[in-house]
């Protein structure tokens, strides 16, 4: 009969795989002739593994306390210049080429929904969150597709109308890392509208 592999394939299952290896070990040694160096080579893997996974956890979770940091220092930064830039240019002697020189006149732009298509991008936040920001130009917002693995097909995930949205799903196992990949269209009056976006990867730790 065919077995699968003895080997946990999470970091989480596998340190409490080695550490009954070594307990075991350590009471058999002499049963099962585990040499010195043996037992060394056991201790020593040990003690770096749980060393290893610590620094790992330590740094995923510092990482998604810098990116939500980040982007709520983002958000708030971009709404008082947005009300500043405001105050600007309801001045009664405002003129565009000194908001020009203060970047707060967007050019002019004609946008044609039916041929244009979304840019996204996303940040993996750990834990099954993922970050997704979007442009939406002069659409109601756009639709958003997802592809997990086993997924045959792409699947509707939320028509978000705000940028970011936050995929908060859960791992499809837990522990495991998983890879998401994402595309989405323009909405306009609840239809879709347009070409679909660049796919995106996220590759989501636990």
């Amino acid at each position: 009969m065919t077995k699968i592999d003895f080997i946990p394939t999470s970091d989480s299952d596998f340190v409490a795989w080695h550490d009954n290896f070594k307990s075991v070990a350590q009471a058999k040694q002499a049963e099962i002739g585990l040499s010195a160096e043996d037992m060394a080579l056991i201790e020593a893997d040990n003690v770096e593994l749980h060393a290893k996974l610590a620094a790992k956890t330590f740094a995923a979770a510092a990482h998604k306390q810098a990116t939500a940091e980040n982007n709520n220092t983002h958000d708030r930064v971009e709404a008082n210049s947005r009300g500043i830039a405001r105050r600007i240019k309801a001045q009664a002697n405002y003129q565009s080429s000194v908001g020009t020189l203060f970047g707060i006149e967007g050019p002019d732009v004609s946008v044609d929904l039916a041929s244009a298509k979304p840019h996204l991008s996303c940040v993996d936040l750990t834990g099954g969150v993922v970050e997704i920001r979007f442009n939406k130009l002069k659409s109601d917002g756009i639709c958003l597709y997802c592809k997990r693995e086993g997924d045959a097909d792409w699947v509707p995930l939320a028509h978000p109308t705000v940028s970011p949205y936050l995929d908060n799903r859960p791992l499809l196992i837990a522990d495991k890392p998983e890879i998401r990949r994402y595309t989405g269209v323009f909405m306009q009056k609840n239809q879709e509208i347009g070409q679909y976006s660049d796919e995106v990867l996220a590759n989501c730790a636990p």
